[in-house]
């Protein structure tokens, strides 16, 4: 099945078994190795990637639904080379450990800041359910604040 979107601002089209998870088709057809597997049940949230701006998890989004759809991956959050506020905030607030899970986590926090502008720690709590086996969520819990400060202030 041919199926055409725009990933990370670029027109693509694939030929793929429709059914094939959106993820596979990311790292295996397009090379871009920054989305995660994590579970493969939709469940940790290192495959997150935005459609059409939402978060989504892309390991359980069949590649047939993203026919004519905005995919932004890890690699398209900023904007050439300047980093998006998310990124910038991951780094000043050192949140990485091992790192695996951060590209899931960080595309869950811009989604989240799109819509919630000044999260509350309820309001990460509600929406950033992702999962790190090394437990940085108390980096990561400050890296969303800071990430809303900078976004904030770049507005």
């Amino acid at each position: 099945m041919k199926i055409s979107f725009n990933i990370n601002g670029m027109p693509q089209s694939v030929e793929v078994d429709g059914n094939t998870p959106l993820l596979w088709v990311i790292r295996d057809v397009l090379d871009l190795k920054g989305t995660k597997f994590g579970c493969g049940k939709a469940a940790c949230g290192a495959c997150t990637i935005h459609v059409d701006g939402e978060a989504v998890r892309s390991c359980s989004f069949a590649a047939k639904f993203a026919e004519g759809r905005d995919i932004t991956t890890i690699e398209g959050l900023s904007a050439g080379d300047e980093l998006h506020p998310v990124q910038q905030a991951w780094i000043e607030e050192v949140v990485p450990q091992c790192g695996y899970c951060q590209p899931g986590f960080m595309m869950a926090t811009a989604a989240l800041l799109e819509k919630v502008p000044n999260p509350t720690d309820q309001d990460i709590d509600d929406n950033i359910v992702n999962i790190c086996r090394c437990a940085t969520y108390y980096r990561m819990r400050k890296a969303i604040h800071r990430a809303a400060e900078i976004k904030n202030a770049n507005s």
